[in-house]
């Protein structure tokens, strides 16, 4: 198995698409750091709604945006590949439009406009993924997608924090925060555009699967609508975890969450590229079990006394992060690799589904098992995660299947 052991930075940006690319992701990322975090305040200060209207609005925006899904994936499969990156940025400049245009207590115009949002949202990281597919091939695909989501990370790290020194500005500021956001998914639309990258449909990634059926990955997909809670964790479980329940100042939080995007930045790169000696599916395995052992941690560190409980979280969150780093690392890659060519698009879109689907229950999930204690949070997430890590490990690659008959025919 070739194994990636080092990446030159020129090479790492032009198998992640070349420097315009490059640069419309950042600029992407940093329009969606400034509002998508602040997005709940927008709907409440500025729009007048109350904060039920406007988390329902926004959670029916992200979950019908996955209705989308298979139209992209078969657009992709046609051959579009810079086309459909654009257009998933373009659709959230529309959701900024109806954004600043929507009088006060307009519920619907928001909601309206949270699921143009949410569209891109969605849409956007199969055809990212496609894209850089397209470009790179084995190992430097891997790491050409970790280093696009370190960037992404780093521009959404950037964008929120200049939003939150913008805040105190009110309403006003939240208004100016939107445009800037609009303008800047225009210009990253305009730059992935520009970089024309269509892949033929007839190309063929590997021998052997050049016409194969779309890979089950039944197992794969049910496992990653539980791993991707981890998503989450820094976002939802931990606040929820210090402060409702170990009654921990807020800094804690803050602190975590920092925490969590400077590792993802600066270690999403080199630790794919050190797991690259390893099959891509025991490297998800892995995630899953560094995972559980962090959950378990969780668990370990809400029972201390309270003056040592957040510190402890905190030093497990580090564990989590891991675990985050290198699940995104390998899950993608791994079903890129799965696919062949003329069903990439529709096989990056069915794990999408996946995705979107687990970002989209696991704030209930989460908020309702905290309710009954850390046990029932943290012990259930520990068992799923193990369990699905144990599922990812037996299922059979039906490609492996396939080129095996066809080896022995």
């Amino acid at each position: 198995m070739a194994t990636t052991t080092k990446i030159q930075p020129r090479a790492l940006v032009r198998a992640s698409g070349g420097p315009r690319y490059a640069v419309a992701l950042a600029v992407d990322a940093l329009g969606t750091g400034l509002l998508r975090p602040f997005l709940l305040l927008y709907g409440v200060m500025v729009l007048r709604l109350s904060a039920s209207d406007t988390g329902i609005a926004m959670t029916v925006g992200v979950v019908v945006g996955l209705v989308c899904m298979p139209a992209v994936g078969r657009w992709l499969d046609r051959g579009a590949r810079s086309t459909v990156v654009a257009a998933s940025m373009l659709v959230r400049v529309l959701g900024v439009a109806l954004l600043l245009a929507a009088p006060a207590g307009h519920v619907w115009l928001f909601a309206t406009a949270a699921l143009f949002l949410g569209i891109g949202n969605q849409a956007w990281p199969a055809a990212h993924a496609a894209l850089v597919a397209t470009v790179a091939h084995g190992r430097e695909r891997d790491a050409a997608l970790a280093a696009g989501r370190a960037l992404r990370n780093a521009g959404l790290g950037a964008g929120a924090l200049l939003a939150t020194a913008c805040l105190a500005g009110g309403t006003t500021a939240l208004q100016a925060l939107a445009a800037v956001t609009g303008l800047a998914y225009l210009a990253a639309a305009a730059l992935a555009w520009s970089v024309h990258l269509h892949a033929h449909p007839a190309a063929t990634p590997a021998k052997g699967r050049a016409g194969g059926p779309a890979p089950r990955m039944r197992a794969l997909l049910a496992a990653n609508v539980v791993y991707v809670f981890c998503l989450n964790v820094p976002e939802i479980a931990l606040p929820l975890v210090l402060v409702t329940q170990m009654h921990a100042s807020p800094v804690w939080s803050a602190a975590i969450f920092v925490a969590n995007t400077v590792l993802v930045v600066t270690l999403q790169v080199p630790v794919t590229v050190l797991m690259s000696r390893f099959p891509r599916r025991t490297v998800l395995a892995i995630a899953g079990v560094v995972l559980t052992a962090s959950y378990l941690g969780f668990l370990a560190a809400t029972s201390l006394g309270h003056g040592w409980s957040a510190p402890a979280v905190a030093a497990v969150s580090v564990v989590c992060t891991i675990g985050e780093i290198i699940y995104a690392g390998s899950a993608t890659p791994l079903v890129t690799a799965l696919a062949p060519a003329h069903l990439l698009g529709r096989t990056l879109a069915r794990f999408q589904l996946s995705t979107g689907f687990g970002l989209a229950v696991s704030p209930a999930v989460i908020t309702t098992l905290a309710s009954h204690g850390s046990a029932a949070l943290w012990g259930s997430l520990a068992a799923a995660t193990l369990l699905s890590a144990s599922a990812v490990t037996t299922e059979k690659d039906q490609g492996t299947r396939l080129s095996g008959c066809s080896r022995r025919a």
